[in-house]
């Protein structure tokens, strides 16, 4: 790589960071997408089941993803258009992110979720290289996405649900970042937790501890991944008078 003139920068990486830079000024213009903290950790119980380890920011491979559709279809089912705000939680390598942003056009915006720095820095340079200026990144916590209040108008889970540690303080935490009207959607395996899945049954349970409302549900890929669509409550409940056993 040849750097610039003066001993600067190579061009490349100060192309790279005037993009980000432009990103950032474009993403904060739309007001601030990091919220406060939420209820503590604390006031929550422990999910009665298995917490799935992260093994990878991805997972799945983008070719094989973008050959079967699964983006296309989801945000078809989802009813994305432009203008919308859409958070999308546990980002990860952002396969999603850069769809979100192409369909909510400059007008609207993705929020750009994850627990991890790392990856979330990594998100950052892809963000910046592919000048995605409708995007704004988010550090949040295993009990709290950290989204600012009444921000999004769809919150999108991606084969992550599974790797929740604290379910219930992080669907309590996240209904204030939702507009009214605002939805929560889930995809992920109908299999074994361990399996990096979430049984039909258990997600409902735990959502429903929270005071969610299921409004939808598809089948992506025969009966084994699934598109689960919730309405966030008004006042969402802590889980505790709602177990859901272990699956």
């Amino acid at each position: 790589m040849r750097a610039s003139r003066g001993g600067g920068l190579p061009a490349v990486a100060l192309l790279a960071g005037l993009a980000g830079a432009a990103a950032a000024l474009a993403a904060e213009a739309r007001g601030p997408a990091q919220g406060p903290p939420g209820l503590a950790a604390e006031r929550f119980p422990r999910p009665q089941r298995p917490v799935a380890g992260i093994v990878s920011d991805r997972w799945s491979s983008e070719d094989s993803r973008e050959h079967a559709g699964e983006a296309a279809r989801v945000l078809d089912l989802l009813g994305i258009r432009p203008g919308m705000a859409v958070a999308d939680i546990g980002a990860g390598a952002g396969y999603y992110v850069g769809h979100l942003s192409q369909r909510v056009g400059p007008e609207g915006r993705v929020v750009a979720q994850d627990l991890d720095r790392g990856t979330l820095d990594r998100l950052g340079q892809r963000v910046a290289r592919e000048r995605l200026g409708n995007v704004a990144l988010v550090l949040g916590a295993p009990h709290d996405p950290r989204l600012a209040p009444r921000s999004v108008d769809l919150a999108l889970l991606v084969h992550m649900y599974h790797e929740i540690e604290q379910p219930y303080g992080l669907l309590a935490n996240l209904a204030p970042a939702l507009r009214p009207g605002g939805r929560v959607a889930i995809l992920d395996v109908d299999g074994p937790v361990l399996a990096h899945g979430t049984p039909r049954a258990l997600l409902s349970c735990e959502l429903a501890a929270v005071g969610y409302r299921e409004v939808a549900w598809h089948w992506i890929e025969a009966r084994s991944i699934y598109l689960a669509v919730f309405e966030a409550p008004a006042e969402p409940r802590a889980g505790r008078d709602h177990p859901c056993g272990a699956r």
